[in-house]
């Protein structure tokens, strides 16, 4: 190991070195490789806990960045699917007692004031130790710490909008958490994550979209959840998703959907008020048996899972799914699809919409925003340099700049901010509630999906001021012409050029 503290009190240059050194592992899918080094940093900062009760402002940033770095690295192990080997076992077991060890250290030095930095790891550690050798469950139980359950009031308000998934009133507005998949976003400590949930929910912001591969998000959202009180807890709704990326390891049969489901609930700590899979080919057609499965598990087991959705599906494959689910259980079942949809994305316009207003499926989007690109920050300014570290771009922008490239030139983009900005100030509000309320006002779209920073930043006023305003049929033609072209013709070259909703994520474009 390298000496651990610089002159400012954070951590040396050398042992920030060897951080990155061991990012690269489990960024590079070598997370087993990276467990030993992570060991080997919290037995470090324990060494420094122990010397420094109370360390620098820059030390605190940094045990959130380790904090984030073991939360990435375990979901790297879980998405290798290792086998349950012996030495495994071994790694986790100590990885865990590190983590405790340092915990105890931390209570000793510091029990009031100073929050225990590694919360998260620690509850990502232990659910893939859970979820690999299910044995050993109490051997790696963690001490009860309860913790008093919180009953919040949220807020009622006429022009709040909702609709309806199944049974289940959501927001139309969805608080997105794939930014818990990166620390590249900033990492939150778990107070201020919890904080920031509290102020959503208690603005209306009931429900949360995720994935099991969005880091710890599923964890991190069931914790918050449960510590709410049941009356509250009720009205808190999850969707995440059951992404298959390669062909299944098994056959597929009830008990294997059964058993994915079961997964998730797990690490939700309660239902799955709505499920959404997401299929890597769909010339392996399993999926269609899946989503059966899945649709006959809504009602025999409601408690796990309430209502299945799609994610990425194009227009072809979802008409096949719908039809496919009417003939082998006499309904639709599924109430969604997700899809990327801005005014930089409009391929949900072409076919999509209408194949959704067609077998009554809501559209859920993500990207409507851009990744912050659609708003005022952006305006007038040249375009960056994506990759250079000048421009402290998210992994969002980098993946975002790339569609606005499609859609046209970065002046074009610039000409159609100026637009959204104009309609922005005749209605006083923001360019970003603009580019949201377009896509709301857009056929078959339930809802869009806002990414959230949790304990980062907030964007809770900004997000209401959505509802609080109307596009008029003039606002809607000056923004169209310009996001989708005469006729259309923007839309229709992007679904030339990039495919259908969700092709990128298949043809590797």
């Amino acid at each position: 190991m390298h000496a651990l503290l610089g002159d400012d009190g954070g951590l040396s240059r050398s042992f920030l070195d060897y951080l990155n050194w061991n990012r690269c592992l489990f960024s590079a899918k070598l997370p087993k490789q990276s467990l030993p080094n992570l060991a080997k940093i919290i037995q470090a900062m324990t060494v420094v806990k122990n010397e420094n009760p109370n360390p620098a402002e820059a030390l605190e940033s940094s045990l959130q960045m380790i904090d984030g770095d073991i939360v990435q690295a375990i979901q790297a192990l879980k998405e290798i699917q290792p086998s349950p080997e012996p030495d495994l076992e071994h790694q986790l077991r100590h990885l865990i007692l590190t983590l405790e060890n340092y915990k105890r250290v931390h209570d000793s030095k510091d029990s009031e004031c100073a929050e225990y930095p590694f919360n998260r790891s620690e509850r990502q550690v232990r659910d893939a130790f859970v979820a690999l050798f299910p044995e050993c469950m109490s051997a790696t139980a963690p001490r009860s710490r309860a913790k008093t359950l919180m009953s919040l009031k949220i807020a009622t308000k006429p022009d709040f909008e909702t609709f309806y998934l199944g049974p289940y009133e959501f927001p139309r507005v969805l608080n997105g958490l794939w930014q818990l998949s990166s620390a590249a976003w900033g990492s939150g400590s778990t107070s201020r994550q919890e904080e920031e949930l509290v102020h959503l929910v208690q603005a209306g912001f009931t429900a949360a979209d995720m994935a099991d591969h969005y880091g710890d998000a599923e964890l991190v959202y069931g914790a918050f959840r449960n510590r709410l009180s049941p009356s509250v807890r009720s009205q808190v709704l999850a969707a995440t998703k059951w992404c298959v990326f390669a062909p299944p390891t098994e056959a597929v049969t009830a008990k294997f959907v059964l058993d994915a489901v079961k997964e998730r609930y797990r690490r939700l700590g309660g239902r799955i008020e709505l499920l959404q899979l997401h299929w890597h080919d769909y010339s392996s057609k399993e999926y269609l048996s899946i989503l059966v499965e899945l649709v006959r598990l809504t009602a025999v087991h409601p408690n796990l899972v309430s209502t299945i959705g799609l994610c990425n599906f194009d227009a072809e494959h979802t008409v096949e799914a719908c039809e496919y689910l009417i003939a082998k259980t006499g309904s639709v079942g599924v109430v969604s699809n997700q899809v990327q949809f801005s005014v930089l994305d409009s391929r949900p316009l072409h076919l999509m919409a209408g194949v959704c207003q067609r077998y009554g499926l809501n559209l859920l989007t993500y990207g409507s925003l851009c990744g912050g690109l659609l708003s005022s920050q952006w305006l007038g300014k040249p375009a960056p340099d994506i990759y250079a570290e000048s421009a402290s771009l998210t992994p969002s922008q980098r993946k975002y700049h790339d569609m606005i490239m499609h859609w046209g030139t970065w002046r074009d983009f610039q000409d159609l901010l100026e637009i959204l900005s104009t309609v922005a100030q005749e209605h006083g509000v923001s360019l970003s509630n603009v580019a949201a309320r377009w896509v709301l006002q857009q056929p078959a779209v339930g809802a869009i999906i806002v990414g959230t920073r949790l304990g980062v930043s907030s964007h809770v006023e900004e997000n209401l001021a959505t509802f609080e305003f109307t596009l008029s049929d003039w606002d809607l033609d000056r923004i169209n012409i310009m996001a989708v072209g005469s006729n259309r013709v923007r839309t229709r070259r992007l679904f030339t050029d990039i495919g259908d909703c969700g092709t990128e994520y298949r043809n590797g474009h």
